[in-house]
């Protein structure tokens, strides 16, 4: 079965904030929140670049190890999602995150900070497939549709990638290999004489 994986290509991010709205917008998103987020490194100096950051659904999540009531799991597929009626608010999976991707709609002490929330790849969760259960809980199930997260789906420069991790890793590997290398970069020929 294939690996669902997100993949940023931030030499095409724009910052348009694109990903973060269809994020809200598609899984009703509480207002303080975010699932998805746009991040810029080194704003305004040479080098800037910006990425979207959100659950990277990680091989051997590092949220699932911490998490002290195992509300946080992976399926077949590499999707990690979570149960929010089990969870208890400790903050673990925060901690344990490298990308911040926890929510919690609460800023408050242990256990009073409500049920985590955190990207669920648009593929719903632990209840029943397209219930309004699953709507309310844990937004859209663009994947059991058969269609990427609104996110990716979004992204006007195709700067994030998601769906099966051999290929978006092969699109990403053929972006590399003609990013400024001659070859397939726009007037390469014209700059240098060759035809």
């Amino acid at each position: 079965m294939a690996r669902m994986k997100f993949l940023m290509d931030v030499s095409r991010c724009i910052n348009c904030d694109g990903c973060t709205v269809a994020c809200k917008n598609t899984n009703h998103v509480p207002w303080g929140m975010h699932r998805r987020r746009v991040v810029t490194i080194n704003e305004g100096k040479p080098g800037e670049r910006s990425l979207s950051v959100a659950c990277m659904h990680c091989t051997k999540a590092p949220c699932i190890s911490v998490c002290p009531v195992d509300v946080i799991y992976e399926r077949e597929d590499g999707v990690v999602l979570h149960d929010k009626e089990g969870c208890i608010g400790c903050g673990y999976c925060l901690w344990a995150c490298p990308f911040g991707a926890p929510q919690f709609p609460e800023s408050a002490p242990f256990g009073s900070r409500g049920g985590m929330d955190k990207c669920t790849f648009c593929a719903g969760g632990p209840v029943e497939d397209f219930s309004s259960e699953e709507r309310e809980k844990y937004g859209a199930n663009r994947v059991g549709e058969g269609k990427l997260p609104s996110c990716a789906s979004m992204c006007a420069t195709k700067a994030l990638l998601s769906g099966d991790s051999d290929k978006i890793s092969e699109i990403f590997r053929n972006r590399i290999a003609n990013r400024g290398a001659g070859g397939g970069t726009w007037g390469w020929n014209i700059a240098y004489g060759k035809k």
